[in-house]
């Protein structure tokens, strides 16, 4: 006989607080049968908004509900098959009743089924292969039913029974992911996501939108799946999440990404990372290393970071804080698992990360950037991944000069309408600086370069030479940028105190056509590479155009070189 245990709604974060909902639609949960929806679709229960009232609205077949209702007079019982957005073991159940007054399922019970034992096909409501898990219980109208029962195995299906007929607003299905990862220890994938295992185990505030949502693919529909905290007005005030990583790892690179937050997005955000368990990170001694110091972000945008403090360390948590408050809708933390999970039964080649729903995009999105083991195992330099350009990452370096979508543009940039109304000026994104010594007769000009595509070996572009324009700062613009397949890849590196280039800094970018950067003054660079295809750039620059040293200094490194990895 199945054993269960009833749990009030008020001690919900006491029982469900680290475990996933399962069946939830915005990983990929879907009603795949149901034996009657006459009245409201069953496609709602899986929705992640609470149920909405529709009090007082009516449609062709009767009163309007947010959520699954069946004929009236079923002589037996009303089912619906939900295949989950991933395989899981199951701890709980919430069964929500809400906005169903008189006619809600008066009982219920829920079975559920492994893949091996649904033979490659999706089963059928009366297949021998069920298993009860919870009976028969009695269900309140417009009310919250939590049910906790032992762990199951794992689980691919769930089937949600009700008598014998009625309404049910939402089936939330609570356990843990049976975690999927690379096949190769020396893929990078995202370590944090849902499917890989990652956690939630602690937010400060989540007021607004959830922590757990961070860690759900894709991007979203809206601020509602995001992780949105209160306002603050107490000076220095911050809010954190603590996340688990599916499986302890060495780290990269991330991304930050704000979809959907448009005027409440965070000021700024910092990342940190610990190696413990959950009892230790949660100390208020926990010793956590910066592995990305507070640095700006912007709107409705994504932001990519190297990582620092992170070679040959391995990490099994992460913190994201961010300053004072606001909404960021996911974070990726891209990194490769230790040696030590090489041999766990869930490592499966990457295909096999697809969800089952083909608009959710593939677990590890940058697993383009990953050094496999034949390129490290030839290459003894520092390999750095190059991540998308944003203007956020590249300001110590320098500024981005580009246009930006609606409400996307970061909140220093000032927008006027120009043109008679046909076009939107973005002000003043870079100055032009100069500091030569007087009579240099040095003068401000506009050259081109017409560059050639570099031909990266394995992915990787070698970085043998770094220059530094000590008294100007220098712009690029590409030209003719209306290809999308124009991209150019931007080295740079800061300065240590003796002038040398700081190569712990190094860090690459990839620029698309629609995008100029502008180096500070004095910042090294590598020369201009592009890639795939010959671009011309416009350069504008102060300069004495003699082959002054005051211009240009050029410095070539030795071996081992550092690589950046494009491919």
């Amino acid at each position: 006989m199945s054993s269960y245990e009833r749990i009030p709604l008020t001690d919900f974060a006491q029982h469900f607080p680290t475990l996933t909902e399962l069946s939830s639609d915005a990983i990929g949960g879907r009603v795949i049968s149901v034996s009657d929806d006459f009245f409201a679709s069953v496609h709602s229960l899986l929705r992640v908004e609470p149920a909405a009232s529709l009090k007082g609205q009516f449609g062709p077949n009767g009163a309007l509900y947010d959520g699954w209702e069946s004929r009236r007079h079923n002589p037996a019982f009303d089912w619906a098959i939900i295949k989950l957005g991933t395989t899981g073991t199951i701890s709980g159940f919430d069964v929500d009743t809400s906005n169903f007054n008189g006619n809600e399922a008066p009982q219920v019970s829920i079975e559920v089924l492994s893949a091996e034992d649904a033979d490659d096909k999706d089963p059928s409501h009366d297949s021998p292969q069920w298993k009860e898990v919870l009976p028969r219980v009695d269900m309140d109208p417009t009310s919250r039913h939590l049910f906790t029962i032992p762990e199951t195995q794992s689980v691919t299906y769930v089937k949600l029974n009700m008598y014998p007929d009625g309404g049910i607003a939402r089936f939330r299905v609570y356990g843990h992911v049976t975690p999927v990862f690379p096949a190769s220890v020396e893929q990078v994938f995202d370590l944090a996501h849902v499917f890989a295992g990652g956690t939630v185990i602690f937010t400060s505030d989540q007021h607004f939108g959830v922590g757990s949502n961070l860690i759900l693919p894709g991007r979203g529909k809206d601020m509602g799946d995001g992780w949105e905290t209160k306002r603050s007005r107490t000076p220095g005030h911050k809010d954190w999440v603590i996340i688990r990583l599916g499986t302890p790892g060495y780290l990269e690179h991330a991304e930050i990404d704000t979809a959907h937050f448009k005027g409440n997005f965070p000021e700024s955000c910092e990342l940190e990372a610990f190696s413990g368990d959950d009892d230790a990170v949660l100390k208020s001694d926990a010793e956590w290393t910066s592995i990305l110091p507070r640095t700006k972000v912007g709107p409705h945008r994504q932001h990519y970071f190297q990582l620092q403090n992170v070679s040959d360390r391995q990490y099994s948590h992460v913190k994201m804080t961010i300053h004072p408050d606001g909404g960021v809708k996911r974070i990726r933390v891209m990194g490769r698992r230790t040696p030590s999970q090489s041999s766990s039964s869930a490592s499966q080649e990457i295909p096999a990360l697809l969800p089952p729903r083909a608009d959710l995009p593939l677990l590890g999105q940058f697993v383009k950037n990953a050094v496999s083991s034949a390129v490290a195992g030839k290459t003894a330099g520092k390999v750095v991944s190059a991540l998308p350009l944003t203007a956020e990452a590249f300001l110590p370096f320098g500024q981005v000069i580009q246009a930006y979508e609606e409400n996307s543009a970061p909140r220093s940039v000032k927008i006027t309408p120009a043109n008679a109304g046909t076009a939107d000026k973005f002000h003043k994104l870079a100055l032009t600086q100069s500091s030569y010594p007087d009579g240099s007769n040095a003068s401000t000009g506009i050259s081109v370069y017409r560059c050639r595509p570099a031909s990266p070996s394995d992915g990787l572009v070698s970085i043998r030479d770094l220059e530094r324009h000590p008294h100007t700062n220098q712009a690029f613009v590409p030209m003719g940028s209306g290809s999308g397949d124009v991209r150019y890849l931007v080295v740079v590196a800061l300065n240590k105190d003796d002038g040398q280039p700081d190569l712990e800094s190094l860090r690459a970018f990839i620029a698309t056509g629609h995008q100029g950067i502008v180096y500070n003054a004095a910042v090294w660079h590598q020369p201009m590479t592009v890639l795939g295809q010959t671009l011309d750039l416009a350069c504008v620059e102060t300069q004495i155009g003699d082959g002054n040293a005051l211009d240009c200094e050029v410095l070539n490194l030795k071996e081992p070189v550092p690589h950046a990895k494009v491919a």
